[in-house]
């Protein structure tokens, strides 16, 4: 159980979502990920391009936004390590560059925002998923939660189709499908289980009290996963794609991806 449930099976996922992102690069499509909170620390996001938001990433010991705070998060893992004690916390994904329409609003299991979940939540240790403002949407009334729908004629060329939004609460899917707006998807992990300081168990033999079994832990993998999740993303992004536009071949795709974008503006 403990092996069979390990995250040593995301290696696979990993790898194929690396290739994926080569696949959706050919289409101006990017994706990258990061954590955004941990623990009770808050760490949020910041403007900029997925290049940008990279590259700040990759300079952040935790995979965060914000590498100044790397040593309060750092001290914080420390802390509770020595507790005995481990930590979850809540990683991003953003996709950048989508067409309007990739999934659909047909058929419930090609829903894209359903198969987006499915991914990120048969991720170890993941117990919840949301897109855009996710949970918060039920929080507030409609006007302060669907996104206008504005039309900038500079654009027109690009992913979006010069269609715009001010806000992107949906999180750049309505309906089962892209809406041109960025996708941005949100993933809740669980702290680890195996604790240095066992929780109460039950021996199934005996029926008596027990420690639980300690075999090994790390304190905290939620950077780790926003690697994962970013990966299981693409992979299902790019997977969504070749639905879309797929052929024999590389030309093919693209050829029909710039036939699309051609009868989309012609209407």
């Amino acid at each position: 159980m403990l092996e069979r449930a390990s995250a040593r099976e995301t290696a696979a996922r990993v790898a194929a979502g690396a290739l994926a992102k080569q696949l959706l690069s050919l289409f101006g499509i990017e994706v990258a990920g990061w954590v955004r909170e941990l623990g009770d620390l808050v760490l949020g996001d910041r403007d900029g391009t997925i290049g940008e938001l990279r590259a700040v990433r990759d300079s952040s010991s935790v995979y965060s936004l914000h590498p100044d705070r790397d040593k309060e998060v750092e001290a914080l893992i420390d802390r509770v390590g020595k507790e005995g004690d481990t930590l979850g916390g809540i990683v991003e994904t953003r996709v950048d560059g989508l067409p309007i329409g990739l999934g659909t609003h047909a058929q419930w299991d090609r829903k894209l925002d359903g198969r987006l979940a499915q991914a990120v939540m048969a991720v170890q240790a993941i117990k919840g998923v949301e897109i855009g403002l996710g949970f918060e949407a039920a929080r507030r009334r409609g006007s302060q939660v669907h996104d206008p729908i504005q039309f900038d004629a500079s654009k027109r060329g690009g992913p979006s189709l010069g269609f715009t939004r001010p806000t992107n609460n949906a999180g750049g899917l309505e309906a089962g499908m892209t809406n041109g707006q960025p996708l941005v998807i949100r993933a809740a992990m669980k702290p680890i289980s195996t604790l240095r300081k066992p929780l109460e168990s039950v021996n199934l033999r005996t029926k008596q009290p027990e420690e639980a079994a300690y075999e090994r832990s790390d304190v905290c993998a939620v950077s780790a996963a926003s690697v994962i999740v970013e990966n299981v993303v693409a992979f299902e992004v790019a997977a969504a794609v070749v639905d879309k536009f797929g052929g024999d071949s590389v030309e093919e795709m693209r050829a029909r991806y710039a036939l699309y974008h051609e009868l989309a503006e012609a209407r």
